[in-house]
């Protein structure tokens, strides 16, 4: 191919996800456009506002894709029930809540919340797709040993976790109506699938090690080509009216340095699944390692866990060649100019 056609591609690309931006479609299935009314769901936002017609368009499509049962034979990802095919009632009342709180965090579980992400920026489609960490996945595997904290976990300990570190923030309490509505969310999504077997589609696929030791240079251009338009040249975000459509991927407003997210091998295999936004696997796997190795040379905030030393907090909890915790970058030792953990909240922790 010649490198004007090469050109005239990558032009193409910019504009379609351009208009992707402008349209507002923050995933192609994403049924999470507008928080869901328990009063009514097809006519009004939570808000009071009538939806607006790309949101009832993405809620159809969502619908449409989710139609299909599992496989008998397990090798199908499983597909959860039809957002429209929510449970009315006080049940019905608390999933709807759990699905505002997973696609709209900052508004309807802010005080937990330290930055400007939502739960669904990472498990796309409002917690729905396969291969990108799925609730209905991780409902079915808990209680579960973690290395991370050295004890089994129960599912809502699980989800406090994504809050004190993905989040930024703190640790919703056990019985409190924000966990709640998150696990009602994610058992009513988890309808038909069995409990203690290996699940298709749960968190992000195994990627093979790279041919080639990532490479911060190579992730810059990757970057540059692939990543940039949504996520910006700063890595800072987009954010339309004040509100965050595309996230941080490092800086104050990002997860901090204590989030799943900031290993190499998990942010590679989430890269190479499902980015750029609707065209996942469409990087090589050197690309997805390089640009993952990138994103998590930057500072973001503090590990919550930080013991006062970087070096000493590295060799407690980041002692792998997948983070970059403690590593020295363009002459810069990342950790040590990091934010506060915690953000908006961290003088509430």
């Amino acid at each position: 191919m010649s490198t004007r056609s090469s050109a005239l591609l990558v032009i193409a690309g910019g504009v379609v996800l351009a208009l992707l931006i402008l349209a507002g479609a923050l995933h192609p299935g994403d049924s999470s456009a507008e928080p869901i009314s328990a009063a009514d769901d097809a006519k009004v936002a939570a808000n009071g506002a009538p939806r607006d017609e790309a949101a009832a368009h993405a809620e159809a499509v969502s619908d449409s894709a989710s139609a299909a049962k599992p496989a008998a034979d397990g090798k199908q990802p499983f597909s959860p029930p039809r957002i429209s095919a929510m449970p009315k009632g006080k049940f019905g009342d608390m999933v709807k809540l759990g699905h505002d709180i997973f696609t709209h965090t900052q508004k309807f579980a802010g005080q937990y919340v330290g930055n400007t992400l939502s739960c669904s920026n990472c498990h796309l489609d409002a917690g729905r797709l396969a291969n990108s960490a799925p609730l209905w996945a991780a409902w079915v595997s808990y209680p579960a040993y973690r290395s991370k904290n050295g004890h089994v976990n129960t599912f809502a300990e699980r989800l406090q976790g994504c809050f004190r570190f993905s989040m930024n923030g703190k640790a919703p309490p056990l019985g409190g109506d924000t966990l709640l509505a998150l696990e009602s969310y994610s058992y009513w999504m988890a309808k038909g699938l069995p409990t203690g077997t290996k699940i298709k589609g749960r968190g992000y696929p195994k990627l093979p090690k790279p041919a080639q030791v990532p490479d911060y240079a190579r992730g810059k251009i990757v970057y540059a080509q692939h990543c940039a338009l949504c996520h910006q040249p700063d890595g800072r975000g987009l954010k339309v009216a004040g509100q965050a459509q595309f996230p941080a991927l490092w800086g104050p407003d990002s997860f901090n340095w204590g989030a799943g997210m900031h290993s190499l091998k998990n942010a590679s295999a989430f890269i190479k699944a499902n980015m750029p936004l609707g065209l996942g696997n469409s990087l090589s796997d050197q690309q997805a390692w390089d640009v993952a190795m990138y994103m998590d040379s930057h500072e973001r905030p503090q590990d919550p866990r930080y013991t006062g030393s970087v070096a000493a907090t590295r060799k407690k909890f980041h002692d792998s060649p997948m983070s970059m915790y403690g590593q020295t970058v363009n002459g810069h030792l990342l950790g040590q100019g990091s934010t506060p953990s915690g953000g908006s909240v961290g003088s509430q922790r």
